[in-house]
């Protein structure tokens, strides 16, 4: 009697994307800016994914000319908008708007994230909103559309993206993160020392931080991440435009407002 032969289980082929990458909705968030539909496809393919589709190319060259570009156009705002402004404050600011938790949160708020093409290991530990890939990617997009409409189209973009943040950074205090702020401002109301209250939900490698802080006698703000610094800075930042907007004009600290000169 001739033995059975098992047949292997065929092997899974080329990864396909979770949906089809209609990128529609994206360019519209970006303003419709020139860029090759190639480039733009590049700019979202992370090496999770080229690993596992036979090492197409990936976002990393893009990213690295993106982040460049980024910082010459971030740059050069701040120096006009800012003459005032020390070398160290700018330098302090421009940190302030290009690390990669502002990048994650511009990503966030144009929902680059269902765009990014993921490995299966990405993509099941929460890959689509990791800080670190939503920044790269952020990086490569502005790369790719350097590459396909030069400097100005970029920079349109940039602007588009983050002028919020540059303006929301300009209105910290000296140390230009939201917790070291929200101390100033605490010490300057006679409220003592902001203390932060954590909760972690979830598995340990796809964990979900939850943060509020104490201000004197109130609970305030409200701040989510994938690490606890992250969900602290959230807080920090809703907690102190709470204790901010409830103070009457002439009462609030005249130099969280206005940059030192010497910072």
């Amino acid at each position: 009697m001739r033995p059975v032969r098992r047949q292997g289980r065929p092997s899974p082929g080329p990864l396909s994307d979770p949906r089809p990458l209609s990128t529609d909705e994206l360019r519209a968030a970006l303003g419709d800016p020139v860029l090759d539909p190639e480039l733009l496809q590049r700019a979202l393919t992370h090496r999770s994914y080229a690993y596992e589709n036979g090492q197409i190319p990936t976002n990393e060259r893009l990213e690295f000319l993106g982040d460049s570009v980024l910082g010459v156009v971030v740059t050069e705002t701040l120096y006009r908008a800012h003459p005032d402004f020390s070398e160290g404050r700018l330098a302090k600011l421009r940190a302030a708007v290009v690390n990669a938790r502002a990048l994650a949160d511009v990503a966030r708020q144009i929902g680059l994230g269902q765009h990014i093409k993921l490995g299966r290991g990405e993509e099941t530990t929460g890959g689509r909103d990791k800080a670190s890939i939503l920044s790269d990617t952020v990086e490569a997009v502005i790369g790719a559309i350097h590459l396909s409409g030069g400097i100005t189209e970029a920079a349109k973009v940039v602007h588009r993206l983050f002028d919020p943040v540059m303006e929301a950074a300009a209105s910290m205090g000296a140390g230009l993160d939201w917790k070291t702020s929200l101390q100033e401002l605490s010490a300057d109301l006679g409220l003592g020392v902001p203390e932060y209250l954590i909760e972690d939900d979830g598995p340990d490698h796809m964990k979900t931080f939850v943060a509020r802080v104490r201000v004197g006698e109130q609970v305030l703000g409200n701040g989510t991440g994938r690490s606890k610094k992250e969900a602290e800075q959230g807080a920090a930042e809703t907690a102190y435009r709470e204790i901010k907007a409830a103070q009457p004009a002439a009462d609030q600290p005249e130099q969280l407002d206005q940059a030192p000169a010497d910072a």
